[in-house]
């Protein structure tokens, strides 16, 4: 009997989605879930609603427990998922926007690279690897499925300077050939298609029917699209050969070319929804009320399998039935021109070994190039929060391809000091 534990488990819809595939997957249905969260009100609401899934859809055959206290939720884990966000809407994510506007920089989602994506790594990593070094001490053996974003920087430093055996997941690679070919009014049935980069910046490199290569097509017909919300990526596609995983409001972030004051009008021309992670916070704030009627106060609630990858890595180790995914792990040579120490999403195959990524060779050059320019950033960004060297910070903000397009030193630099003042207690101190 698997013991699964969820950190951040007052992400409620996020737990419904992973611990409610577990309890549908025969593997693990009896499994014991042990849930933790810092926020108490929201621990017991997941737990409610978890249970009602628990026992309208299981049978009741997990055990349930939530736990206070960290450490005891991992005693003797099989696998721990972990979706944290450290610092919140308020007061760090709107830190993150607020004060690189003022400085002339904006920024659609923030997350991933960039200002917001580096201070995101700087006040997460420290959580993280605390939780890593009390795996190494309760459960050793455990995979850690990491779903906290930045995926790159937090994997990447939990498999290079911890013992943790780490996968990171996104949903990015499940929807990206069907998200584009639904976008041109093809087909999604029969695909054969292989991906590989670095999370949020994978690439489509092949997309084919019954041996027919599908780019061709996708391409004449995105041509005459009109005004659409994935103007970014098709663009992309069109200058570059292929399609990027990500969605087009992160790609915007990624690149350089996009949100310039010298050029206005390419935020209308690209559709581009600056300040959308802010709103998206907003929204969700103001709907949980809703929510919480629909999944902690229905007593009848039910669950169906989702297309998460989490649920069906547990039951590929537990059954040993291989299963394959799109997963984030140490380069190591995997993508032959991108650096060894970069993490990496390729395809994985799972089984009872673990996860066992694939081998990818070269990608098309001008991929690697733009992929190296995000993992510059990340690769700074896990020095700066190993190492505590403020200089390190400086580093990731200066490399980044939008920060680095818009700002001088000077200010780049003065925008990070002034970013780590105004998280105070969220980071350690940089020397």
């Amino acid at each position: 009997m698997p013991k699964i534990t969820f950190l951040g488990a007052g992400s409620t819809e996020f737990a419904k989605n992973l611990l409610g595939d577990a309890m549908l997957t025969e593997a693990l249905n009896t499994s014991e879930i042990a849930l933790y969260d810092i926020n108490p009100q929201r621990l017991e609401e997941s737990e409610a609603m978890l249970s009602a899934i628990n026992n309208n859809c299981n049978k009741g055959r997990t055990r349930i427990t939530a736990y206070t206290d960290r450490k005891k939720a991992l005693v003797k884990s099989d696998f721990v998922i972990n979706a944290i966000q450290v610092g919140g809407y308020k007061p760090c994510t709107v830190t993150d926007f607020e004060i690189p506007k003022k400085y002339g920089l904006r920024q659609t989602i923030a997350d991933t690279i960039g200002i917001g994506g580096i201070f995101r790594t700087l006040r997460t990593m420290p959580v993280m690897l605390d939780f890593a070094r009390e795996m190494e001490e309760v459960c050793p053996d455990a995979w850690l499925l990491n779903y906290t974003n930045p995926m790159s920087t937090l994997t990447g430093a939990i498999q290079r300077h911890t013992g943790v055996k780490a996968v990171g997941l996104c949903h990015s690679v499940q929807v990206c050939a069907e998200t584009l070919l639904k976008s041109v009014d093809m087909s999604t049935d029969g695909l054969c298609y292989e991906i590989a980069g670095i999370n949020h910046m994978a690439w489509l490199l092949k997309i084919s029917k019954d041996g027919k290569d599908l780019y061709p097509e996708i391409k004449k017909k995105s041509k005459l699209l009109g005004k659409h919300h994935d103007m970014i990526r098709h663009e992309l596609m069109h200058t570059f050969g292929y399609y990027v995983t990500e969605s087009s409001e992160h790609s915007a972030e990624y690149t350089p070319y996009w949100i310039k004051d010298r050029y206005p009008e390419l935020i209308e021309r690209y559709n581009i929804p600056l300040d959308e992670y802010l709103r998206r916070c907003v929204e969700h704030i103001d709907r949980w009320e809703t929510l919480k009627e629909e999944l902690v106060n229905n007593p009848k609630l039910t669950h169906e399998r989702t297309i998460e990858y989490a649920s069906r890595i547990m039951e590929a180790m537990v059954t040993d039935k291989p299963y394959k995914i799109g997963g984030n792990v140490l380069n190591m040579g995997l993508i032959e021109n991108l650096p060894r120490e970069a993490c990496v999403e390729v395809p994985c195959y799972i089984d009872k070994t673990g996860v066992n990524p694939c081998y990818v060779g070269y990608l098309p050059e001008q991929l690697a190039a733009l992929n190296r320019t995000n993992i510059n950033t990340q690769l700074l960004t896990i020095e700066a929060a190993i190492t505590l060297k403020k200089e390190s910070i400086y580093y990731a903000a200066l490399l980044d391809p939008l920060t680095s397009s818009v700002l001088s030193i000077d200010d780049i630099k003065s925008m990070c000091d002034e970013m780590i003042e105004a998280h105070g207690d969220w980071l350690p101190k940089y020397s």
